[in-house]
């Protein structure tokens, strides 16, 4: 994406900005089908007025708001350079961004949404798993650089499933000889005791995310192989008492259901050329009443050791329906007046 000579200030605080589309990028795969990603932009930018002709875009208005979507315009062409389409979601995303980084915010940072849209983790039948916030990439980072990583946030931040593409990256990279996938049976008040069935059917439930996010990320057939063979271990917390786990990659699930003492227990789990991820979301603690949380405690314990890293992420970083992320900022903000700060 080029920006013209001409381009010019119109007038005090106004700008003029006018972009010309290779031929090769047919401009529907810049604006979207029906121009859907051109009135996503629209929206977002109010204080200018964006007009396009053949293959060439003009902005004209707020210079500050002309600034960031010839920026805007310049990602969109990296990313889709890469040959990896744009979605509406992946625009409000980049703005997101920018924006973020033009007002210096936490948020912000040297990463560009070109670097983060197009970070690819791993690929299975046609799919590719991408982080899709800033958050996220610097979560998906962290976890390349540290032994022991921590994912806290609310539900659909992409916490387990981002970690479970870095163990099945490891595996077949042969950095890890196998994948351990764990988390502990205790639920919405819920014991196995008092569930019917074998013992394999009584945790079956509690693991059963686990194995769906399994299956998107292998070949389903080779999954069971994988299984038998101890390639890949799925078990309850309970199953890691007394082993030392070596040449792994370790995942502890929903961990914000750990009591602090299972917490030691976990992490003193730690064996050699082993990595550790382990996710939770402390605003959904089902321990019974007065159990204090493992995740809640631990880091106050081990913030500020070396090589453990905590990475936040919030309802900025959810991926699944819009709505979700409204859904958990309606219940932070409840949860703030009404003084509720979990177990």
């Amino acid at each position: 994406m080029t920006q013209t000579p001409t381009a010019h200030e119109d007038a005090p605080g106004q700008a003029r900005a006018h972009f010309v589309v290779p031929a090769k990028h047919p401009m529907v795969t810049l604006l979207g089908s029906g121009d859907a990603l051109l009135r996503v932009i629209e929206r977002s930018f109010p204080r200018a007025d964006i007009h396009v002709r053949g293959n060439q875009v003009s902005a004209v208005g707020d210079a500050a708001e002309v600034a960031l979507i010839q920026r805007l315009f310049d990602e969109m062409m990296l990313v889709l350079r890469t040959g990896q389409p744009m979605t509406e979601d992946a625009v409000e995303r980049s703005i997101a961004m920018l924006r973020a980084s033009e007002n210096g915010s936490a948020e912000g940072g040297d990463e560009t949404p070109a670097e983060v849209l197009t970070q690819n983790i791993l690929s299975n039948r046609g799919r590719t798993i991408r982080p899709k916030t800033l958050n996220q990439k610097r979560y998906v980072d962290a976890i390349d650089k540290h032994t022991i990583v921590f994912g806290i946030g609310p539900a659909g931040t992409g916490k387990t499933y981002l970690a479970m593409a870095k163990a099945v990256q490891a595996l077949q990279s042969k950095q890890v000889t196998r994948i351990i996938l764990t988390r502990p049976a205790v639920e919405a008040g819920e014991r196995l005791g008092f569930l019917p069935g074998t013992l394999y059917e009584k945790i079956d439930p509690y693991l059963r995310p686990l194995y769906d996010a399994l299956h998107d990320m292998l070949d389903p057939d080779s999954i069971p192989k994988l299984m038998a063979a101890g390639t890949i271990e799925v078990a309850p917390l309970a199953y890691m008492r007394g082993r030392t786990l070596n040449d792994a990659f370790i995942i502890l699930d929903e961990a914000q259901n750990t009591n602090p003492e299972q917490m030691k227990m976990f992490l003193t789990r730690l064996g050699f050329d082993s990595k550790i991820v382990i996710t939770g979301d402390v605003t959904q603690v089902d321990l019974p009443n007065g159990t204090k949380s493992g995740l809640r405690q631990v880091r106050d314990i081990l913030d500020g050791v070396q090589d453990v890293h905590f990475s936040t992420l919030t309802s900025q970083d959810v991926v699944r329906h819009k709505l979700v992320g409204r859904i958990v900022d309606a219940y932070e903000q409840y949860d703030s007046r009404n003084g509720r700060n979990g177990k």
